[in-house]
């Protein structure tokens, strides 16, 4: 009967529900790469492979360091290919900021169920606002994707969950101790069924209506991902390997 399952549909919404609708699975891109958006250029990095950096700036490419040179043409597409990301980037913040605010709601929906009488305190609203609130300035804040993919999403749905667990096992214990210690053994058992359907069937839920809300709204980033795809074509590093920030798949 512990509530820690019902604050686990939150930590499935936010680590496994943005990421299961991310903008790979549903628009067939995939990167490697990490970016992260800086006030004079973009820098993609990863560790696994080169070219492990690759820098942005005015038109300019230079991976690994080293300068690449480009064509005029060339150069109005990593140009282009620069604006366009920055375009893209309050978009893809603004649907991280969206899950967020839509996953809190619904674990509110799910607690609302199991444990009544931490929503009806107020508490529980309270610690819910309070953390999102802070979640979301940390959002707004970051221009490294790394803040707004799976791991990073999975961080913040466990700060959440030490923050509401607390209030929602002093709520569903002290209920259940309360119905037992009056003898209403039954009335106990019917409260752990409670918890237990929320528990089993409110991580689906939530992740149900995460994906409803957000899926259309990722699906438009659709064609503006895929032109980034279409500007890098024929461009290539320093060593004059393809240059692949973007991949087919996902």
């Amino acid at each position: 009967m512990t509530p820690r399952l019902l604050v686990f549909a939150l930590a499935t919404c936010l680590a496994g529900g943005v990421a299961a609708q991310d903008l790979g699975t549903t628009c067939q891109v995939a990167s490697t790469y990490d970016l992260t958006v800086r006030p004079d250029s973009l820098v993609f990095e990863r560790a696994d492979a080169a070219p492990r950096s690759v820098r942005m700036q005015d038109g300019a490419l230079l991976t690994d360091g080293r300068a690449v040179s480009l064509r005029p043409d060339e150069q109005d597409r990593v140009a282009l290919f620069e604006r366009n990301v920055r375009a893209l980037v309050p978009k893809v913040k603004a649907i991280a900021n969206d899950g967020v605010d839509l996953a809190a709601r619904a674990v509110r929906d799910e607690a609302a169920t199991a444990a009544p009488g931490a929503v009806g305190s107020g508490e529980l609203d309270r610690v819910l606002n309070a953390r999102v609130a802070d979640i979301k300035r940390r959002i707004a804040a970051s221009q490294s994707t790394r803040d707004w993919q799976e791991d990073a999403m999975r961080a913040y749905a466990q700060e959440i969950v030490s923050d509401v667990t607390p209030i929602l096992t002093q709520d569903v214990g002290g209920e259940a101790m309360a119905l037992a210690m009056n003898g209403d053994l039954q009335g106990a058992a019917a409260l752990r069924d409670r918890v237990a359907s929320v528990s089993t069937g409110g991580q689906a839920r939530v992740v149900a209506r995460l994906e409803a809300a957000l899926k259309p709204r990722i699906q438009a980033l659709c064609p503006s991902i895929r032109q980034l795809g279409d500007l890098q074509s024929g461009l290539h590093d320093a060593t004059g390997r393809p240059l692949l920030l973007l991949e087919a798949g996902g």
